[in-house]
């Protein structure tokens, strides 16, 4: 299994049976991300939100790799009627694709569509649990403040080993706030994300790290956009 990092909160994931999957591929235009779209290849394409920082180059990508993409009910009615392969599904449920089992989960954040013209209403946003061929569990919390759940909901029924958050302030979570998530969520591995792609988001991810493993048996794997973790 390997996680790569795309910079922002992209994340392209390969599984133990080479399954492809994208978590919100803002490629194109993120300018920390190290590849070009015509580099990716997906099987499944998972949609947190309707931000275009987030949705980014879901579209190219899906109708390139005839992927299937996996988002909330109101980006799935907006996709279909663009003649993409998408399943629908909201906060609490799952599904399986390709072998992987995909489960919503509750994020808190806005999610109005943004990269289309004007703006329009884009459900809810979310996290996703993927539950791989091997039983491991990645948690992708997309862009979230701290919320109770992560100690409940996510820590005790779906238990995740490999937890992405976000630590980049002002659109969510910060550094101390994560840091506390990370205590409740208790995974093995976290990777942060959300963090220096643009001035408004510049942390140091090593302080991060130090409040984390200072406090927790947690490890911080810090990745450079492009780099792989890999288990």
């Amino acid at each position: 299994m390997k996680i790569r990092w795309l910079g922002h909160s992209a994340f392209s994931i390969s599984s133990p049976d080479d399954v492809n999957i994208l978590i919100d591929p803002f490629i194109s235009a993120n300018p920390a991300c190290p590849v070009d779209v015509g580099d990716l290849e997906a099987d499944i394409i998972c949609v947190t939100h309707g931000h275009k920082d987030h949705f980014g180059d879901t579209m190219e990508l899906a109708e390139k790799n005839n992927a299937t993409i996996i988002c909330n009910h109101e980006h799935s009615v907006y996709l279909s009627q663009q003649d993409l392969d998408t399943k629908g599904m909201n906060i609490g449920g799952a599904i399986d694709s390709n072998g992987i089992k995909i489960t919503m989960v509750n994020a808190t954040h806005s999610s109005d569509m943004d990269f289309i013209e004007g703006i329009g209403p884009g459900g809810s946003s979310c996290g996703f649990i993927l539950k791989l061929e091997n039983q491991r569990k990645i948690y992708h919390s997309g862009d979230t403040g701290i919320f109770g759940d992560m100690e409940t909901v996510i820590r005790n029924i779906y238990r995740p080993d490999i937890a992405l958050i976000p630590i980049g302030d002002c659109y969510t979570m910060g550094i101390k706030e994560a840091s506390i998530a990370a205590s409740w969520i208790k995974p093995e591995v976290i990777i942060p994300m959300h963090y220096n792609t643009f001035p408004v988001i510049e942390q140091d991810p090593y302080r991060f790290k130090e409040l984390v493993e200072l406090s927790t048996d947690t490890k911080v794997a810090i990745l450079k956009p492009g780099e792989t973790y890999q288990e």
